[in-house]
């Protein structure tokens, strides 16, 4: 005899198991867990399904096959599960780093997606193409114009919510307004995708400037362009752990450099070798860019000339407004460096005054 509603029972029951297993709660400062804040943010595991095209005027060539980009959604449990989320933050990594730059594990002082989330900001942190989880066998197959397009096709699946919980079948938030930050060359990807498509609420854009490399940022660029000319798929940022942790780090907390350093990993050819082409391109789109700006800086930043800073914030002639700021004393990985709340308060202070 049938047996339907202990069946069903069991059913719910599972299933509620299995979304229980796959939210991840954020862990809290001993501040936030005796105030009670804080407590309902979670992260969940997302995939997007992209093509690997470039729509950009960046010259370079992917192989125009499809994959899938992985990523976490961070925030507010009512906004990552929910229907919409009014504003969210995608986050864009640099070569050197990966999606763990913006939600470092283990170092919640440092973690930039949980603070924001405690704040009351959704985030998208994601693995470009070649990076992380986001696979690739080749890495000459893809290059920065297209991780530009890819950006761009994430945003479109946000606006939508046209993607997936990677292990459910729960509807996806669709985002109400879309702001992107971009680290170096991160910052790069997010401003040609907004110059050239033109679909993004806003731009924070760190630790970039389009003609303003130092001659450290250059001899590193060429050194990975002869490595990957000689016939290689992936190459690391820096010679060694000394000279990567040089290049990113100026002030940042011993164990976070340590952990920065365990995840360095290698990235893609294909991104280093259209670098020219995209610094380029990125300075020639500047003036496109008609979203508002925020800009920042390290004031001890290896890899930029403090003396482009100026020239950069008047590139942006189209914005509806634009922002800057240095971070006295910080290198170029700010928000790791031990300025990182300051950074996260101009970046929050900034947003409120943004749709959302």
């Amino acid at each position: 005899m049938r047996r339907p509603f202990p069946t069903a029972l069991t059913s719910l029951a599972g299933s509620a198991a299995l979304l229980a297993g796959a939210l991840t709660l954020l862990p809290l400062s001993p501040a936030e867990a005796g105030t009670g804040h804080g407590s309902e943010v979670v992260s969940r595991d997302v995939v997007f399904h992209v093509e690997n095209t470039n729509a950009t005027p960046v010259a370079c060539a992917p192989d125009d096959k499809s994959y899938v980009l992985r990523a976490e959604l961070v925030g507010p449990r009512r906004e990552v599960l929910g229907s919409s989320v009014p504003r969210l933050n995608v986050l864009v990594h640099d070569l050197a780093t990966g999606s763990w730059f913006w939600h470092l594990r283990g170092h919640p002082a440092y973690d930039y997606a949980g603070r924001l989330a405690r704040s009351g900001e959704t985030s998208l942190v994601l693995d470009r193409l070649g990076y992380g989880a986001s696979r690739l066998g080749d890495g000459n197959a893809t290059c920065l114009g297209a991780q530009a397009d890819m950006l761009h096709q994430v945003v479109q699946h946000l606006r939508s919510g046209s993607y997936d919980f990677r292990d459910s079948t729960r509807g996806t938030p669709a985002a109400e307004h879309v702001v992107v930050q971009g680290h170096s060359v991160g910052a790069a990807i997010a401003q040609v995708e907004a110059a050239t498509f033109d679909d993004v609420d806003g731009l924070v854009l760190m630790s970039w400037t389009d003609s303003g490399a130092s001659s450290r940022a250059v001899d590193e660029a060429s050194r990975q362009s002869a490595t990957c000319a000689s016939g290689e798929d992936y190459v690391k940022f820096g010679t060694s752990g000394k000279d990567y942790r040089g290049l990113l780090f100026r002030t940042a907390p011993g164990s976070v450099q340590r952990a920065a350093l365990a995840r360095r990993d290698e990235h893609p050819c294909g991104d280093s070798l259209s670098l020219g082409q995209m610094a380029a391109t990125s300075a020639l789109t500047a003036r496109q860019v008609e979203a508002p700006v925020l800009l920042l800086f390290g004031g001890r930043d290896a890899l930029n000339r403090g003396t482009a800073v100026k020239q950069q914030r008047q590139s942006y002639t189209s914005s509806t407004g634009v922002t800057s700021h240095t971070v006295r004393g910080a290198g170029s990985a700010l928000p790791l460096e031990r300025s990182a709340a300051r950074t996260r308060a101009r970046v929050l202070d900034w947003l409120s005054g943004l749709p959302g």
